[in-house]
């Protein structure tokens, strides 16, 4: 069965707020899926790859617009460019709440840098991946502004196959990377790197003259490889994706824009990293659900979904989308879960005002289908549940949960599998 389009940015939505699929050979693609609530503005991932010798244009942050023009006089440079620091993209053709439209702006006029920013600075920019609302801008970033002569794309990146990190790299930078796959492969090229050994100059070389830099640059270009790679290791990071790696006509390699994804498992020995996450964009359900190891993603119907694992959250969706039903949303618990993320779960999902039946299909492996079904019941109890309970469980220790929940006392719906789980629910909110 075709999965619906909403199910597919929901599941899209766990696995990552941005999965990049990469070429690694002409005939493989890896996924690299990185903590999905984990968010840095431009500017903090531009300081993260300054901190470790990688060239990056000269920038200043502002808060004000004072500090802006200050920050545009002490760059001293032939053209500047302000950017508004939000984690949407789109900002370039975006629109202020103040009047001012596009969040990014080139000057040669450092004296206009400060009355820019003050129609930028508390007000809202709306673009396409925004709320119609708009996101308050609460910080700009005042950067030198560098003509690129040659784009090239380059990526640092976990490969399971190759059982550690790879360099990807292909000289037609600035462009989405799979397009590039797509249409011309042999564009596209790949070095495994010895997690013992680092990345050998050898391999900088090579990869530098694939991605076209000549001369000077080659070396250049093969410098600013390793010092990716040593920020890679630093941060632990399981992506550093740089697009465009670009050559500037003045003879200088720049990291234009990059992309850095986080080892949430790291996050115990990268406190700074992790300190800078900023939530202000997020969703606070979402945000909230992170605090208890759990995914949650809202949609836009009115069965609420409460699941373990993206495939199966996928399939629950469609199943009742197959049954004439509308998920509001889902939530997945993952592997490790307890009674009280269960609580939680029912919490979050209750809060949802538009939700008017929970939908629980759990398959139990990792997962105690009994610790489920504690949680459930203490869920319900206290929470004093008030939409109809439809509850599916299968695997581990399933028989337990299926007496904790019968003899519980509590109006809860059982299923026997997902196809009679997902028509029950959708027949609860019918008869409403």
């Amino acid at each position: 069965m075709a999965a619906s389009m909403a199910c597919q940015a929901a599941v899209r939505g766990l696995r990552a707020a941005s999965t990049k699929q990469l070429l690694l050979s002409r005939n493989q693609l890896a996924r690299v899926s990185p903590r999905r609530w984990l968010n840095l503005q431009e500017y903090q991932s531009k300081k993260l790859m300054q901190d470790s010798g990688v060239t990056v244009q000269r920038f200043f942050v502002a808060d004000t617009a004072s500090e802006a023009l200050e920050a545009a006089k002490r760059l001293k440079a032939k053209e500047i460019v302000l950017k508004a620091q939000i984690l949407a993209g789109g900002r370039g053709k975006g629109v202020f709440d103040s009047g001012l439209k596009g969040g990014v702006h080139l000057t040669k006029d450092p004296t206009v840098v400060g009355e820019l920013a003050g129609k930028m600075l508390g007000f809202n920019l709306t673009t396409k991946q925004t709320p119609k609302e708009g996101v308050k801008v609460k910080t700009v970033m005042v950067a030198e502004a560098l003509d690129i002569s040659r784009e090239t794309y380059f990526a640092i990146l976990m490969d399971r196959s190759c059982n550690g990190p790879v360099m990807v790299g292909s000289p037609q930078g600035g462009v989405d990377i799979e397009e590039v796959a797509a249409t011309t492969p042999e564009l596209i090229f790949k070095e495994v790197i010895d997690i013992f050994e680092g990345v050998r100059d050898d391999q900088a070389l090579r990869m530098a003259a694939n991605l076209g830099f000549k001369g000077p640059l080659e070396r250049q270009a093969a410098d600013q490889i390793k010092r990716l790679y040593d920020l890679f290791l630093k941060v632990d990071a399981t992506q550093v994706e740089v697009n465009p790696l670009g050559e500037t006509p003045e003879g200088q390699v720049v990291c234009f824009d990059a992309k850095i994804n986080f080892d949430d498992n790291a996050e115990f020995r990268q406190k700074a990293v992790f300190a800078m996450d900023d939530t202000a964009e997020s969703d606070p359900t979402e945000t909230e659900a992170a605090k208890y190891d759990l995914k949650y993603i809202g949609l836009d119907g009115n069965i609420a979904c409460f699941v373990n694992g993206a495939g199966l959250a996928m399939a629950t969706c469609d199943i009742i989308d197959l049954h004439g039903g509308k998920p509001a949303n889902f939530l997945d618990l993952g592997g490790g879960v307890k009674e009280n993320q269960v609580y939680v779960a029912f919490k979050l999902l209750t809060a949802d005002p538009k939700v008017e039946a929970i939908l629980v299909n759990i398959f139990g492996g990792i997962v105690n289908c009994a610790i489920i079904a504690n949680g459930i019941t203490k869920a319900c109890r206290e929470l004093e549940l008030k939409v109809p309970l439809v509850v599916r469980l299968e695997g581990t220790n399933v028989h337990e949960a299926k007496r904790i929940l019968s003899e519980s006392g509590l109006p809860i719906t059982s299923a026997t599998d997902l196809d009679d789980a997902a028509r029950k629910a959708v027949a609860a909110i019918a008869r409403k």
